[in-house]
């Protein structure tokens, strides 16, 4: 106990001779500047206040009081006595250490920092000449370094003081004075071992971080980003995890402020480097670097570098660029399935949708699959969207191994699965040979999907389409009608597929006067950009009330939008880069639908223009010798017709328009067995169930082969007749 007592009679003598040298040099300083200007007593600057309330804990700071003690003795030896700023400095810290802002930054604001700078810069400028000539030889500077480094960890305990209190504009602006005072005095940058010897480059570095936060907390972000890229373009001797934190930072603020920077003016770049030409690429640019960082071992793995640059690419369109940024990473930087999953997402996001099956089937491979349910729900999503058997049948075995995997655990989960269930089901079922079966898998997709809405309560805008849609291919029409509506409300109209579902429901009601006002609701709320479909719908609803004059004026409208998106893709003003190719299949399908238009008022000429027109577009196509046969049969040149049509069953050997139309011109020329005319129909009912003309021409095909075959034809006709009343104007999928 006595060696205690004698270590703290110690420490508070210290801190004694401290303040009274302390006290000194403020008071030989005031005498001085009371010859030219009246100054308030040093004792108005709470330094009698803060001598007393050290007097009565000064037992409880040894560790901060014997600190300033070194700082104090080392100042002094230095130059001999404190100067009145110093002095301030130390007293200012020394208050702040205490948690004493407000008194803290009163001290600090009466060191006259527009005198002291000239020195500082001087100071530090020689300082940083010396180091580079090696010298001995030069000017004593104007004060030490030590001195130096005092002055300006006081200006940034002055900023952390204003920042406190709320007054973060202030705080900024005194944030910004280290910044400026450093980098003029040494525009080259900082020597690496510049101020080595003191607290200078720390304070530099904790100021170099804090501006631009000061700037975001005052709502200045313009000023943010500036002190963002100046922070990184300076050469300022960051530490490598500082440098990293505000690159990240940096990026977060680019991606998620909502407002648009300038882009940089990078003049010292070379006429080959990249130069980012808005916030997002910018933001990109920033988290690759950092993931280099990552790759080469300078900085530590941060998954979130991962999941804003996921964000960024995936909001520009290049899942590409990110899948190869995911491939470079060293193995182990993120685990397995995070690997594989985000690999598969890239690639399925581009449309390699085999790709990103084949990498989510090696992943099982690894292990028991049913330890992957966000990867079972994705494979699942994957072939249920492939048009063909093996597809439909793998994504009901990965959604019911997720669903198995999950036993209830997680609701929104479990109502996905069951959801992809029921659109993998849906799926098979068109695939179905017996109609019992077909049945059977569509009564199976319909429970599932309702099980999937059930469990989000019908708030899920995904669940009530494909609810709506399976329904309507159902020809249970209330009900899909009932959830049309329903979607509609949800979304709010924001989504032009639920409009066009709607429609096409409607149409299949016959209710077209409803259906139409259906389609003008929705081109009023929707941009010129985004009007295509809803066009063509609407040109479809006035053919089928026989207004073929107001489809043509549609389908021209609909056409000059189109021409105009095509322009604005070539010259480079686009968002997404699938837009093109959506706009040109859709400028194809308008030429076609144009083309049965005029060929339905036997204006050739008009016909052979548009089919001319699309087959610029596309020589490949099978819509365009479809039509190129309708055109042909129409002026009877049947050969030409059967020709036509061949071609088309070439390119696309499942064109079901294809099949019925060479079906009906060899069935009329008697030239084929009906053998070959029965194969055609039965492959298009095969492909389409819910065709009313293959049904109707298969009738009339069992008409033709006589008396044996009547009750066939009766059948046959009967359920053309079914599906020809509730046959929308254009297929709800």
């Amino acid at each position: 106990m006595r060696g205690n007592d004698s270590t703290g009679e110690r420490t508070r003598g210290g801190v004694s001779r401290w303040l009274g040298k302390l006290m000194k040099c403020l008071w030989s300083e005031e005498k001085l500047r009371e010859e030219n200007r009246m100054i308030p007593s040093p004792e108005s600057i709470a330094t009698k206040d803060s001598v007393s309330r050290y007097s009565s804990r000064a037992g409880s700071e040894q560790k901060q009081d014997t600190g300033n003690i070194e700082e104090a003795e080392s100042s002094l030896r230095e130059s001999g006595c404190l100067n009145y700023e110093e002095a301030r400095a130390l007293l200012g810290r020394y208050e702040y250490q205490k948690g004493n802002i407000e008194a803290a930054l009163h001290v600090f604001e009466g060191i006259d920092i527009t005198s002291i700078t000239p020195k500082m810069k001087l100071t530090l400028a020689r300082r940083g000449g010396r180091r580079k000539r090696r010298s001995q030889s030069d000017a004593t500077p104007p004060m030490s370094m030590h001195a130096a480094s005092l002055l300006l960890e006081a200006i940034f305990l002055k900023a952390l003081s204003l920042q406190g209190l709320g007054r973060f504009k202030e705080a900024a602006q005194s944030c910004k004075v280290i910044l400026d005072i450093v980098e003029s005095s040494l525009p080259d940058g900082l020597p690496d071992d510049f101020g080595a010897d003191c607290k200078l480059q720390e304070t530099l570095n904790k100021a170099v971080e804090l501006l631009p936060e000061l700037y975001k907390l005052a709502d200045s972000p313009s000023e943010a980003i500036s002190s963002y890229r100046r922070a990184l373009l300076h050469h300022w001797n960051l530490e490598t995890e500082t440098a990293a934190k505000i690159q990240k930072e940096f990026a977060i603020f680019l991606l998620y402020s909502g407002g648009e920077a300038s882009p940089p003016n990078l003049l010292s770049q070379m006429d080959s480097s990249f130069v980012p030409r808005n916030n997002l690429e910018e933001a990109i640019l920033l988290l690759m670097i950092l993931l280099r960082k990552v790759t080469i071992k300078k900085i530590e793995w941060d998954p979130s570098i991962l999941d804003h640059l996921s964000y960024a690419l995936s909001v520009s369109g290049e899942l590409r660029g990110l899948a190869n940024q995911v491939e470079e990473l060293l193995p182990r930087t993120i685990n397995r399935t995070d690997r594989y999953q985000t690999l598969a997402l890239c690639y399925y996001g581009e449309g390699e949708g085999f790709t990103a099956l084949n990498l989510l089937k090696k992943l099982f491979s690894f292990e028991e699959s049913s330890q992957f349910v966000l990867a079972l729900l994705i494979a699942s999503k994957i072939c249920g969207e492939n048009n063909n058997l093996n597809s439909a049948e793998e994504g009901i075995r990965f959604a019911q191994k997720a669903l198995e995997s999950l036993h209830l655990k997680c609701d929104q989960m479990t109502s996905d699965a069951n959801f992809l269930l029921g659109v993998s089901l849906s799926a098979l079922s068109r695939f179905a040979v017996a109609d019992t079966e077909r049945i059977s898998r569509q009564a199976e997709a319909l429970e599932a999907l309702e099980t999937a809405a059930r469990m989000t309560k019908f708030r899920d805008p995904k669940i009530l389409y494909y609810l709506s849609l399976e329904n309507a291919e159902q020809r249970k029409l209330e009900s899909a009608l009932h959830y049309g509506k329903d979607l509609l409300k949800l979304e709010g109209g924001s989504n032009v597929n639920s409009w066009l579902l709607l429609a096409r429901i409607l149409s299949a009601r016959k209710q077209f006067v409803d259906a139409e006002i259906i389609i003008n609701a929705a081109l009023d709320q929707t941009g010129k950009w985004d009007q295509g479909k809803l066009l063509r719908t609407n040109a479809k609803l006035q053919i089928a009330q026989g207004r073929l004059k107001g489809a043509i004026e549609t389908y021209t409208q609909l056409l000059a939008i189109l021409q105009v998106q095509t322009k604005s893709f070539w010259s480079g003003k686009r968002i997404y880069k699938s837009s093109g190719i959506l706009d040109r299949s859709l400028e194809i399908a308008t030429w076609h639908d144009l083309a049965y238009v005029y060929i339905s008022l036997s204006q050739w000429r008009d016909a052979e223009v548009c089919l001319s027109k699309s087959k610029g577009i596309d020589p490949h196509s099978a819509g365009r010798w479809h039509a190129t046969g309708m055109l042909c049969d129409a002026k009877e040149l049947n050969k030409e017709a059967v020709q036509a049509f061949g071609n088309a069953l070439d390119l696309e050997p499942n064109h079901v328009p294809s099949l019925i139309s060479m079906a009906v011109v060899l069935r009329r020329l008697g030239e084929q067995s009906h053998a070959i005319v029965r194969s055609l129909l039965t492959d298009a009912l095969r492909l389409d169930r819910m065709n009313p003309s293959a049904w109707n021409n298969l009738g009339l095909l069992y008409k033709a082969i006589g008396p044996s075959m009547s009750l066939d034809a009766a059948d046959c006709f009967k359920a053309a007749a079914l599906l020809e009343e509730s046959a929308p104007v254009e297929p709800f999928r």
